[in-house]
């Protein structure tokens, strides 16, 4: 992996019953990690030395861990990565995540095990930026996820989603802001990443995937705002002409970033799903970057 680089696995889930919610990402480079963006800095950017599962719960209980460790708590091989006490592995049927990790800024545990069966893996990767440096992956647009968690004591199941983003550069140097979101359709799902470039332009991507892996681009329709975050994180998507779309909840709220559950229309259907904004101009400044270290702790090994 390339010097200031990254690569990071994602997995979200919303339960059948829609009282519960998960989001796991599994970061080799963190790309929001304050340790990471100094080293950078002083030009020491070595991605395998600030690697981190992050876990968020949501619903009842909610609970958020991002442990960031050193390279020599990182084991990894073609098929499995592991980061300290926790570990992804792909079988080649599906994606098993084991996780054992401490939540900030309040201690308690996190530990269980959650599976992701796609439906069908695509072969549809996608460069984000203008110089081919920023790259991205659905790999199971289509899943099923199930939790089975020992702590908290917490077993539920539902529709998934799994990707992955790698890069050679940072995220900061590239892009601005970007909206993505993924929604699940009466058959398959579909993928939006609006992404805003520095100095002007962006990228837009719409993807509609079916179960049975094929992906295919479609015209993104018109541009909706959403409600902004209490943290003032401007957020919209693209909605179906004649129709709108609105902020279900908002599971994270940060300074840089929020994640939320959407109510929208797209290809002719009502649809829900996960959305997410994102401001790296936000995640730059100084205020910000002696904030993360509060939920964001790092591991003497």
């Amino acid at each position: 992996m390339a010097t200031n680089g990254y690569a990071w696995w994602y997995v979200d889930a919303l339960s059948d019953d829609g009282r519960h919610g998960i989001t796991l990402i599994a970061f080799v480079g963190s790309v929001f990690s304050p340790y990471y963006a100094l080293a950078r800095r002083r030009g020491a950017g070595d991605p395998q030395h600030h690697c981190a599962l992050n876990v968020a719960l949501y619903g009842s209980p909610k609970r958020w861990a991002l442990t960031e460790r050193r390279r020599t708590a990182l084991s990894r091989d073609a098929g499995s990565l592991a980061i300290g006490p926790s570990s992804v592995r792909w079988d080649g049927r599906g994606l098993t995540v084991e996780i054992d990790e401490v939540t900030a800024p309040l201690p308690s545990r996190v530990r269980g095990t959650v599976r992701l069966w796609p439906e069908a893996v695509t072969g549809h990767a996608i460069t984000l930026d203008a110089q081919g440096r920023h790259r991205w992956w659905p790999i199971a647009p289509c899943a099923r996820v199930e939790v089975a968690l020992e702590r908290p004591a917490l077993r539920w199941s539902g529709p998934g989603y799994l990707d992955t983003n790698w890069g050679d550069a940072p995220l900061e140097e590239a892009f601005t802001t970007w909206d993505w979101s993924r929604v699940s359709l009466h058959r398959g799902t579909a993928v939006l990443y609006d992404a805003r470039y520095h100095g002007g332009g962006g990228r837009m991507v719409a993807l509609r995937c079916d179960p049975s892996g094929r992906v295919e681009t479609f015209a993104a329709p018109p541009a909706a705002p959403l409600p902004g975050t209490l943290w003032r994180i401007e957020r919209g998507t693209r909605v179906d002409p004649g129709h709108t779309a609105a902020v279900v909840q908002t599971l994270e709220d940060s300074p840089f970033y929020a994640r939320s559950v959407i109510a929208t229309h797209l290809l002719g259907e009502p649809a829900e799903g996960v959305h997410e904004s994102l401001s790296m101009d936000r995640f730059t400044a100084p205020w910000v970057q002696l904030m993360i270290p509060f939920r964001m702790p790092r591991a003497w090994r």
